[in-house]
């Protein structure tokens, strides 16, 4: 469960940042790597300069990339090299000479999508982020119950004069 963030930032405002700390909190070990951090310690993890940096005694599960699509190719050449399983590319990056590339290493790759908006997404956090969630309430759900089964289940019990019988 350790990832490795190509393009974390020291700046707390930055995107970077907040999907750090948030799959950090979900348990996640999330190592930066900033050519421009290297060095420095962001959210209690050492940054490094590249991938490659990496102490071998790390192993990375998952590069996620914060980067522009063009330098793309370099990076899922490292992850491979690494030996990472997944490389996920984030919001508004895509890559197909990459995909190719990590996919024939056998790698899973996820292009233009955000794990911290997934996670949340899956385990029913989204309207806890200011998201849509289709439900109006004053209390926040438990995480991972599912509204619409709670809908369907309401709907089972109605009393319906048609379907009921009177007794005599």
């Amino acid at each position: 469960r350790t990832i490795a963030m190509v393009g974390a930032s020291t700046n707390w405002a930055r995107p970077s940042y907040f999907a750090m700390k948030y799959l950090q909190a979900k348990g996640y070990r999330v190592i930066p790597v900033n050519p421009a951090a290297e060095g420095k310690t962001i959210l209690g993890e050492l940054c490094y300069k590249d991938l490659a940096s990496i102490p071998k005694t790390i192993t990375i599960d998952m590069v996620d990339c914060f980067r522009d699509p063009k330098h793309i190719v370099p990076i899922a050449k490292d992850a491979i090299a690494l030996g990472a399983k997944v490389l996920w590319l984030q919001l508004g990056v895509r890559n197909e000479e990459a995909r190719e590339m990590a996919e024939a290493a056998g790698m899973m790759v996820v292009q233009d999508r955000c794990p911290k908006i997934e996670f949340s997404r899956l385990f029913g956090e989204l309207g806890w982020h200011g998201f849509n969630s289709g439900v109006i309430s004053s209390k926040r759900r438990a995480v991972g119950s599912n509204p619409e089964a709670s809908k369907a289940k309401a709907g089972d019990n109605k009393d319906d004069a048609e379907t009921k019988k009177p007794t005599p």
